[in-house]
């Protein structure tokens, strides 16, 4: 499995979702019992995690969808300023 995004976001987590299931794209968001144990502080994201061999498609799809800051470890992909 390959971990796509990690985020405490209902509405990307959302988004996200639904952008992978049109794609026809097979995911899995873990730590959500996780995160609702510890009562949604924050304290544990939610990880959007695919296929390793969809990997590239799925972070292609963000790109596209213009969430590139939200890939993990993409030092070229900052969060643009607001």
């Amino acid at each position: 499995m390959h971990l796509l995004l990690a985020t405490n976001d209902p509405v990307l987590l959302s988004f996200v979702s639904t952008l992978l299931g049109e794609a026809g794209l097979h995911y899995i968001i873990a730590d959500e019992h996780a995160s609702a144990i510890e009562g949604r502080i924050g304290a544990f994201p939610r990880r959007v995690m695919v296929a390793s061999d969809d990997a590239a498609a799925a972070e292609q799809l963000l790109r596209d969808a213009d969430l590139s800051h939200e890939l993990p470890n993409k030092p070229a992909n900052k969060r643009p300023k607001t």
